[in-house]
C-alpha cells in the first residue's frame, strides 16, 4: 500500500483517542521504586516512515527510561565490536520463562537463551565492558551517534533505583561467573548494565535510535553503523525474543520484531517501510505495555502494514 493511500496522520488519532479511553492501563512496574512514581495516564505513539514525514501524537516527546529496549542497542554494539563472535557466549533462542529466570542461565550451562532475557543482556554488557576503554561514555556516545541526538543520557536516578534493588541481576550474574560467561568483576558489569537501562528517550528519540535497524544498518543521517547482515539478525531475534515469553502473542497480533521495556516503552520495525515507538507505563501481567500492544495492533490492522 503507498502512501498517498494511507493517511498516517488519521490513523494515528484514531489510535490514540481509543486507547486513552481504556480504563484498564495495567500495572506500573513497582520493583524499581523509581519506576513506581511515573503517572500511569501517559500515552504516547510516535511514526517515523522511510518516505513520510513523521508524526508524534500524544505524550511523544516526553522522555522515559527505556529499560530493556537498550538490549537492543548493546547487542548492536556488540556485533559492530566483534561480529559474529558473540554467538559464542549468548544464544537465540527464544524462550517460555520468565526473562530474569535464573534457570535459563543454568540450563544452558552458562550461555543464556538469547540476548535480550537478563542474563544474556548481562553477558553483552560483560563483552562491552572488556571491549571500551571508558564503557559509560562510549556506550553513550554509540547510542547518541546512531540516533544523531546527543541530548540522549542516563537517568541517574533510575540507575540509583535499579542497583539498590538488583538482588536478582545479581544472582545472575554470580552465576554466570561461576559458569565462566562473565569475565570481568560482577560489580563493575552490573553498573554498567544498570546504566544502560536507565536510557532515558522519549518516542521520538525512539524511533530515531532504531531508525537503523529499518533501513538496513544505516542511520537517520546515512551512516552505516551494521551491516544489512548484522541488521537481519538483530530484526530476527527482536521478533522471536523481543517480548520475552509473550512473543508469540506479540507476533501473532502485532506482526513486526520489536523490544519492549517495563518502563513502559515498545519500538517496532517494519524494514525498508517504517519504525514506531509507544509509551504507555501500565504493564499487562508479563511486564509489556498493556496499551502500547493495542496500539500497535491497531495500526497493522489499519494500515494493512505488518511484516506478515
Amino acid at each position: 500500500m503507498s502512501k498517498e493511500q494511507i493517511d498516517f496522520e488519521s490513523i494515528l488519532n484514531y489510535i490514540h483517542n481509543e486507547v486513552t479511553k481504556e480504563v484498564q492501563r495495567g500495572q506500573v512496574a513497582s520493583y524499581i521504586p523509581e519506576l513506581a512514581k511515573v503517572d500511569p495516564e501517559h500515552f504516547g505513539i510516535h511514526l517515523r516512515p522511510i518516505d513520510h514525514s513523521p508524526i508524534g501524537i500524544g505524550d511523544f516527546s516526553t522522555p522515559f527510561s527505556i529499560q530493556s529496549i537498550c538490549k537492543v542497542l548493546s547487542l548492536a554494539h556488540a556485533l559492530k565490536l566483534l561480529d559474529t563472535d558473540i554467538w559464542k557466549r549468548v544464544g537465540v533462542e527464544p524462550t517460555h520463562e520468565p526473562f530474569n529466570h535464573l534457570s535459563l542461565t543454568e540450563k544452558g550451562n552458562g550461555i543464556p537463551n538469547n540476548p535480550f532475557i537478563n542474563a544474556g543482556a548481562i553477558v553483552v554488557c560483560d563483552m562491552l565492558y572488556s571491549q571500551l576503554e571508558n564503557p559509560e561514555k562510549d556506550f553513550l556516545d554509540f547510542v547518541r551517534n546512531l540516533s544523531d541526538d546527543s541530548s540522549i543520557n542516563y537517568d541517574k536516578k533510575v540507575y540509583a533505583s535499579e542497583k539498590a534493588n538488583g538482588y536478582r541481576n545479581h544472582a545472575t550474574a554470580s552465576l554466570l561467573k561461576s559458569l565462566n560467561n562473565l569475565h570481568n568483576d560482577v560489580e563493575q558489569v552490573l553498573n554498567f548494565y544498570y546504566l544502560q537501562c536507565s536510557l532515558c528517550m522519549s518516542c521520538e528519540q525512539l524511533s530515531k535510535t532504531f531508525y537503523c535497524f529499518m533501513n538496513g544498518g544505516k542511520n537517520i543521517v546515512g551512516q552505516e553503523f551494521l551491516t544489512p547482515s548484522q541488521t537481519k539478525r538483530i530484526n530476527a531475534i527482536m521478533l522471536t525474543c523481543g517480548f520475552y515469553n509473550d512473543v508469540g502473542g506479540f507476533a501473532f497480533n502485532v506482526g513486526l520484531p520489536a523490544k519492549s521495556g517495563v518502563g513502559g516503552g515498545i519500538v517496532a520495525v517494519y524494514p525498508g517501510k517504517y519504525c514506531i515507538s509507544t509509551w504507555s507505563p501500565g504493564l499487562n501481567q508479563k511486564g509489556n505495555s498493556l496499551l502500547g500492544i493495542k496500539a500497535l495492533e491497531m495500526f497493522t490492522t489499519e494500515t494493512k502494514l505488518s511484516i506478515f
